[in-house]
């Protein structure tokens, strides 16, 4: 799970909301890879991009993502993974945000709080699509 996650240029592909991933750079160092990658979401009419910093860890299967720029006051994104065994893992998903303007927390928080709840189903479909059941 952990790599489907990190393939995060996948993402337009099977995300709810999620119209474009764009990554800006790319650096590798010690293990792990940083990346700043431009994200555009949609709803009805409404496009917004937002601009992250992501921090991939595959020795610690961890997933830190850091809010650059965009329509958010802030936002915080953490994945970890929990190996089970017998290619199973518990999935810990963590976010937290707050749009700056409060006209678009009212046009789109509610639906963002809704898709981001569809995000892990929207993983797990893609990893049954991926790894099969």
């Amino acid at each position: 799970m952990y790599a489907l996650v990190a393939d995060v240029e996948r993402y337009p592909e099977f995300l709810p909301l999620c119209e474009g991933l764009a990554i800006r750079s790319r650096k590798e160092r010690d293990g792990r890879e940083l990346l700043v990658a431009d994200m555009t979401v949609g709803y009805k009419a409404i496009r917004e991009t937002f601009t992250t910093q992501v921090l991939l860890n595959p020795a610690e299967e961890a997933i830190d993502v850091k809010y650059l720029d965009g329509p958010f006051r802030y936002l915080d994104n953490r994945w970890r993974f929990e190996p089970l065994g017998e290619g199973r893992c518990n999935v810990h998903f963590f976010i937290d945000y707050e749009f700056k303007s409060r006209i678009l927390g009212a046009l789109m928080g509610s639906m963002f709080d809704r898709a981001f709840h569809m995000f892990s189903e929207a993983f797990e479909k893609r990893a049954d699509t991926i790894y099969g059941n």
